[in-house]
């Protein structure tokens, strides 16, 4: 197939445990021509959505992972597949590729299906399961931010498109940092808030789960660093091999059907204890280190749903 990768430049990932990587080393293995732009080089051109993209081949040598051919003009109408993968934030520039890549699927198969990664982004989707989900708020009013807190003494909060942990901050019961931190927040941004009671689990790590067309395939750990709050990987959390539970296999079930109804074939989500906190399908990651402690390909799997939704719509 021809594939086409949307992300962030390739040329400074991390081989080890960029996941958008992995994707493209396990396409190139089984066949399938790669070509690599960025973001700003899509565009609508009458009646055609183009980007000027170069093929590539990939190899797992830091340092040395990737071969750029001559740039050219795509037409994406004429690729098999797209892949969005541009990290967040999601702002209005990530937005405005899921409109224009709307304009070429399903005729062109775009992973995951960008009017859903619009409509359903990671820290809402999650609305729509509240039995699994810790007590949320969602407000950027700072009295409704300050009755919360108060209901709950105890908890995160944190900017609604962020990423990668930053921008994240608990404010326990003693706080007295919420007005200092909603001033700071709604000085640089028009966005409403995101707050959840503190969990006290999050000591003993942020469980990511991956699912694959809507089924779980594995999870790992993502553990702390002493003295810190946040278990993302980008700061500097610690990935260990983890064990799915009956509740968390009961989250999946939950909310299994609805990703693979909404065309979110690559997800990951966060799992707290006993508690879903995100649902990640703007860019999942965490595929290389459960390959690293379980021996799953997921990179395979994810490849194996692709292809048989482009045998289908053929």
């Amino acid at each position: 197939m021809r594939v086409a990768l949307q992300m962030d430049p390739i040329a400074s990932v991390n081989v080890a445990a960029d996941s958008t990587f992995r994707l493209a080393l396990e396409a190139q293995a089984r066949g399938h021509a790669l070509w690599h732009y960025t973001p700003d080089r899509l565009a609508f051109d009458e009646g055609r959505v183009v980007a000027c993209a170069r093929p590539v081949t990939v190899r797992r040598v830091a340092g040395d992972h990737v071969t750029f051919g001559e740039e050219t003009e795509i037409d994406l109408a004429a690729m098999d597949v797209v892949w969005l993968r541009q990290d967040p934030p999601f702002d209005m520039a990530y937005i405005t590729t899921t409109h224009l890549l709307d304009l070429v699927h399903p005729r062109t198969l775009v992973v995951n299906d960008p009017f859903w990664v619009r409509n359903l982004p990671e820290k809402l989707l999650v609305l729509r399961f509240p039995d699994l989900t810790p007590p949320t708020m969602i407000a950027r009013d700072l009295a409704a931010i300050r009755s919360f807190k108060a209901r709950h003494g105890d908890v995160i909060l944190k900017p609604l498109y962020g990423n990668g942990g930053a921008g994240v901050f608990r404010l326990d019961p003693n706080d007295r940092n919420l007005s200092a931190l909603h001033e700071l927040f709604v000085g640089f941004s028009r966005e409403p808030l995101i707050v959840q009671k503190f969990l006290p689990a999050v000591s003993k790590g942020d469980k990511r789960i991956i699912l694959v067309d809507g089924e779980p395939v594995g999870a790992i750990n993502r553990v702390p660093q002493a003295g810190e709050t946040r278990s993302n990987l980008h700061a500097g959390g610690r990935p260990e091999p983890a064990r799915l539970t009956e509740r968390d296999r009961a989250i999946c079930a939950a909310i299994g059907p609805t990703l693979r109804e909404k065309g979110q074939v690559f997800v990951g989500i966060d799992v707290i204890g006993d508690w879903l906190t995100e649902i990640n399908v703007t860019s999942p990651t965490g595929i290389q280190e459960l390959e690293r402690f379980d021996g799953v390909n997921a990179a395979a799997l994810i490849w194996e749903a692709v292809e048989r939704r482009v045998a289908s719509r053929r």
